[in-house]
């Protein structure tokens, strides 16, 4: 959406000499200054983008970075140049002549050398519009400084929660959006700078409206902070809402019906084995319930939710939360109020696993070390080796893997030494492997 900004300007830029009836003498007609400027542009851009690569790889070739950098500030140069000469802004010229060096192959070289002047002309730049504010205009026009601001932030704001809702964004998403590109943009001082230089707007209008942009940048961080505030306070009030759970007498809980509770939920379903699914994310159950899926608004950190849920009756409570604060707010509940309820975690990574185990679940799985131990096994069987050489291989390191997790847990705490650790279990696993393979040699050798 920024990029559409920028580009956006590109044709603002390219009207408002024409708007203004700035041309490049006075006498010349409008409609030729108007055929003038288009074959311009059709000249430099289709032109400079077949012409510029062949002269880019000369250049390149002298592999001198000076004489490289030096040539593009040329070509920038000379475009705003040209441009200026039909009767467009400079700024325009250079804007183009940069999109043209960044469809040519030698875009990331030409980024790196000029990157050093980027930050210097973008402070430059930015300098000199704070030297241009004035204040006082504030205290002097406040009601309609206020108001122009507002209808700017409010205008774009409302524009692109529309475009946020029609693109199947969520409200909260869409709202985000919205704040995050309300405020005004920094070509707009450029556009501001190329009406007023045409005659289109005075000096003091330019200087009302770069003051408005300017607030209304120095307002985004705030807006976007209201609107964190807004819906954790509607979050907040949302608690008081939760799902009215009938009285349950299943044998498993599940908390949490995302990716994994959702696939344990559908293996029970399939075994008529009843279950009861609570997930504290009100966009997820309404989802999942399109699909049939019997899942209720809970936080499964609340003994009043999990006691209504049945967890004084049930078995096992299957703690599937992706959240992983949420999910060890969870286990501590369970384990303070329904000691004699299995819990079976699943934990986002290994840190997750410790955490889990410091609260004394025993049964867990890390979420992706399944997945990704079948998808070594088909990985070595594309790479030449047979089921069974995969199969003990995945293994193998499968077994030493969770050997490690509970022997390393007295040390979890200790990064230091248990980068040392891991270390020495990974020599030890391949010098198994090594064995194992020296091993199976000496076999065949023996028939």
């Amino acid at each position: 959406m920024l990029l559409f900004q920028d580009i956006a300007a590109i044709p603002i830029l390219a009207i408002i000499p024409l708007l203004g009836g700035a041309t490049a003498a006075p006498d010349v007609p409008l409609w030729f200054a108007i055929l003038r400027v288009i074959g311009v542009i059709i000249i430099v851009v289709p032109g400079g983008r077949y012409l510029l690569r062949p002269i880019l790889r000369v250049i390149a070739r002298t592999r001198l970075p000076e004489l490289f950098t030096a040539s593009a500030l040329l070509i920038v140069t000379a475009t705003a140049i040209l441009m200026s000469w039909v009767g467009l802004s400079m700024a325009l010229g250079a804007f183009v002549a940069g999109m043209l060096l960044a469809d040519s192959e030698f875009r990331h070289q030409l980024e790196a050398d000029i990157e050093p002047f980027k930050g210097l002309l973008l402070g430059l730049f930015f300098i000199t519009v704070g030297m241009r504010l004035k204040l006082g205009l504030v205290a002097e026009q406040p009601m309609a400084i206020f108001l122009l601001v507002g209808a700017l932030i409010g205008a774009k704001a409302i524009i692109a929660y529309g475009l946020g809702r029609g693109l199947k964004l969520s409200n909260r998403a869409a709202v985000d959006f919205g704040a995050t590109i309300s405020q005004g943009g920094e070509f707009a001082f450029v556009i501001f700078a190329g009406a007023a230089a045409v005659g289109m707007m005075t000096g003091s209008q330019e200087d009302f409206l770069v003051l408005v942009v300017s607030l209304s940048m120095a307002l985004s961080p705030f807006l976007l902070m209201i609107c964190d505030r807004a819906f954790l306070w509607k979050e907040k009030s949302r608690v008081a809402a939760f799902d009215s759970i009938p009285e349950q007498d299943h044998p498993v809980i599940i908390a949490g019906f995302g990716r994994v509770g959702q696939i344990v939920g559908q293996i029970l379903g399939a075994r008529k084995i009843p279950f009861t699914a609570l997930d504290i994310s009100a966009d997820q159950v309404d989802f999942v319930k399109r699909f049939g899926n019997k899942v209720y608004y809970g936080d499964a950190s609340r003994v009043d939710l999990l006691r209504a849920a049945g967890a004084d009756k049930a078995k096992m409570i299957v703690i599937a939360i992706d959240d992983v604060d949420a999910s060890l707010r969870a286990v501590t509940t369970v384990r303070q109020n329904f000691r004699y309820l299995k819990i079976y975690a699943r934990a986002r990574n290994r840190k997750h696993a410790y955490q889990l185990m410091d609260l004394g679940v025993t049964h867990l799985e890390r979420e992706t070390f399944l997945s990704s131990l079948k998808l070594t096994h088909d990985i070595l069987m594309e790479l030449g080796l047979s089921h069974n050489e995969a199969e003990r291989t995945v293994r193998t390191f499968q077994a030493d893997d969770e050997h490690r997790l509970y022997e390393h847990y007295t040390s979890h705490n200790d990064t230091e030494k248990l980068q040392d650790l891991a270390k020495i279990a990974t020599k030890e696993l391949e010098e198994m492997f090594e064995r194992d393979l020296a091993d199976r040699a000496h076999h065949e050798k023996d028939g």
